[in-house]
């Protein structure tokens, strides 16, 4: 498989990434370990984690359940040198992860060394190669609030100040060998060019990635983004590459396959919108005429994109792993480019 470079570092990483939200809840501990090791026998070395995660909550798992499965995975195999592991720490207002005693706290000093300690402990490392934070504590117009933005009560000193103060404590994990590179998720173009400020100004950690959502169906990304990314070399870990399965045509016409994402979050984070389907059939109309498959489809077209690290999908059965897995290896034709660009102008925004 292709392999990328991360930001300005020297991490080199499979072109597409595992998301692992699902292990621990709508997959077991042994469908988890099973993804792992299919994806490293096809060359993909990269998995991405969370503290908060699984993401779909269960009557039987808790927070960080699938940073155990992956630990568990790594004292089973004993190949913890064969992946590069992304994880991140869950903002303010989360008493999922920390607990209501650290509910309000925000991402810093007072929590960023015991949330890495934490992770590094289920994982069962001693190290993370890349450390993000989950949301911005000044909150995050993503997450299906695009046009909700409300400048009252924020304090640019204050949001300088906080980040400073973050990157400090980044910093001093990466003096102790417990992180290697840092990025952000769900940020903004004016957050992540202050990250870079401050981090130049202060001679502390710079960004090498943003993962914030992306895909035929939510493209917010490519203007500001796109462009301080790009000039900076941040490279983009988007998820949701295939809006949440919309793109792999399976709920068309009001399907709820059993077992998917719908039969325990109907409106898929609050994606799901009249607008949705008309683009989705556009792209999959598309994937039909060329006769590509759509997940592949969708997945390909990024891996082209000038600001792009690697897409981040998840799967919950290995047919699903390897159906994306060989989208590393499909280049798309300038007809198929001509017909997404047509479909995006027709369908802007639809998420």
């Amino acid at each position: 498989m292709k392999r990328v470079a991360l930001g300005r570092t020297d991490l080199s990483v499979s072109a597409l990434c595992l998301g692992s939200m699902t292990w621990g809840a709508q997959n077991t501990e042994a469908e988890g370990h099973a993804q792992i090791d299919f994806a490293l026998d096809h060359g993909l070395d990269f998995i991405d984690t969370a503290e908060m995660y699984p993401a779909s909550p269960g009557p039987n798992d808790h927070p960080g359940k699938t940073e155990e499965v992956i630990g568990s995975w790594i004292a089973k195999s004993g190949r913890r040198g064969d992946v590069i592991l992304a994880t991140k720490i869950t903002g303010e207002g989360s008493a999922r992860t920390r607990g209501d005693e650290e509910a309000t706290a925000p991402i810093g000093p007072d929590t960023i060394p015991s949330a890495i300690d934490r992770s590094l402990k289920r994982l069962n490392t001693d190290y993370i190669d890349l450390y993000q934070l989950h949301w911005p504590n000044r909150g995050s117009y993503h997450f299906r609030r695009y046009w909700n933005f409300d400048p009252t009560g924020r304090d640019p000193k204050a949001v300088r100040q906080d980040i400073a103060d973050t990157l400090g404590a980044l910093s001093r994990a990466v003096e102790a060998g417990k992180i290697r590179h840092i990025g952000v998720s769900n940020e903004t173009a004016w957050g992540v060019a202050l990250f870079l400020e401050i981090a130049e100004r202060e001679g502390l950690p710079r960004i090498a990635t943003i993962q914030n959502e992306y895909s035929l169906l939510c493209r917010i990304f490519d203007t500001d983004l796109a462009e301080v990314c790009t000039a900076e070399d941040v490279s983009l870990l988007p998820y949701s590459p295939l809006a949440a399965g919309v793109l792999s045509g399976k709920y068309q016409g009001g399907a709820i396959p059993d077992g998917s994402r719908r039969t325990f979050n109907p409106d898929l984070g609050g994606r799901v919108n009249p607008n949705i389907w008309p683009a989705a059939q556009a792209y999959l109309d598309i994937a039909a005429k060329h006769g590509l498959d759509p997940c592949q489809m969708a997945l390909a077209w990024q891996l082209d994109l000038p600001f792009m690290g690697a897409p981040i999908f998840g799967a919950t059965s290995v047919e699903q792993l390897k159906t994306a897995i060989e989208a590393a290896d499909l280049t798309l034709g300038d007809a198929v480019k001509a017909d997404i660009a047509a479909a995006y102008k027709a369908h802007p925004m639809p998420l």
